[in-house]
């Protein structure tokens, strides 16, 4: 089922979370180990993320510059389909615009369309993290604006080789990222706004957020979508705070504020075990406060454990 049939068809707020892919070399087991204490709670479904791989530079013995490309994470494709087929779970796959050209976006669309695979998350993607700015492929998209249009022109029946003859239109639902506290690159709320309306314009089916710690800004980011024209389900997402490192390194990587309630209360505890009780606390908390409140799904971000996101399932779901 798509996105949007599963929200359809609840009768109140539900379940979701996401992964991330197994490191090079890792069995499907140890994505199942993760996710299997989730699956009690009858997720949705379950996305797949993707980051783009790094490009390292290495000085040969003559003196000569070598490029090597590090893939540290299998493709989405196959772990998309071995999740869906194992778990019986819908999931969503991620792409993105960085290190891939419109043509291998296309293959990677097609490649899911056969599977059956037809809920996808499209975003631009962050930079790897040996570069300061984003760079998009030299045939590949800048933003995920490019990469909505080229969904939505599949969805027709339009490929990027306008020769083709007999060609199916895919069936893919589209999700987009927004970002309650601005996109860290827009120079101001009211033309991130607008971006996010362009991809809604362009086909997006519905909307994640970026995770947040204040409810209060969530609200008053559906209120302004809901102001500008955008009427597509939104859904936000949740990470719980589990170190002392993450005050500093959430605000610097994502650009979110975090409470100064929350922030005095993890300055206060002794160590990482206690701060991760209390994310998890300050998480339930948003979460009830979400479903009094009817959102379509609440979606978790487990970043690799699950332990926390179950805590809060068993409150919450």
């Amino acid at each position: 089922m798509k996105v949007t049939e599963h929200i359809a068809q609840a009768e109140g707020t539900l379940f979701s979370f996401e992964i991330l892919p197994p490191l090079k070399g890792e069995h499907f087991e140890h994505i199942h180990k993760n996710i299997a204490d989730l699956l009690e709670f009858k997720p949705a479904f379950i996305d797949v993320t993707y980051h783009q791989q790094e490009v390292e530079y290495r000085e040969l013995p003559g003196g000569g510059i070598e490029k090597r490309t590090v893939r540290k994470r299998p493709g989405t494709v196959g772990i998309t389909a071995a999740v869906q087929f194992k778990t019986g779970i819908d999931v969503v796959p991620h792409l993105i615009c960085g290190g891939f050209s419109k043509e291998e976006t296309e293959n990677a669309l097609i490649d899911l369309h056969f599977l059956g695979i037809n809920n996808i998350m499209l975003l631009r993607g962050d930079p790897p993290a040996n570069m300061k700015s984003f760079k998009p492929e030299p045939d590949g998209h800048s933003n995920a604006l490019g990469l909505v249009n080229q969904v939505s022109n599949m969805n027709k029946g339009l490929y990027l080789d306008e020769e083709l003859e007999n060609t199916h239109a895919t069936d893919f639902c589209i999700g987009v990222a927004g970002y309650p506290e601005k996109h860290a690159e827009a120079p101001n709320k009211q033309l991130d706004m607008m971006y996010l309306k362009q991809k809604v314009d362009a086909g997006a089916d519905y909307i994640v957020t970026q995770m947040f710690f204040d409810n209060s800004k969530f609200f008053d980011f559906v209120d302004e979508c809901r102001k500008v024209g955008i009427e597509v389900p939104i859904i936000p997402g949740l990470k719980p705070l589990a170190t002392k490192r993450q005050l500093v390194g959430l605000p610097q990587t994502f650009h979110i504020d975090l409470p100064e309630e929350l922030v005095n209360e993890a300055m206060k505890c002794k160590n990482n075990s206690e701060v991760r009780q209390l994310g998890t606390e300050w998480a339930i908390a948003q979460a009830k406060e979400l479903k009094a409140r009817n959102v379509p799904v609440i979606h978790f971000y487990t970043m690799g454990r699950s332990d926390n996101i179950q805590k809060i399932a068993k409150e919450v779901f």
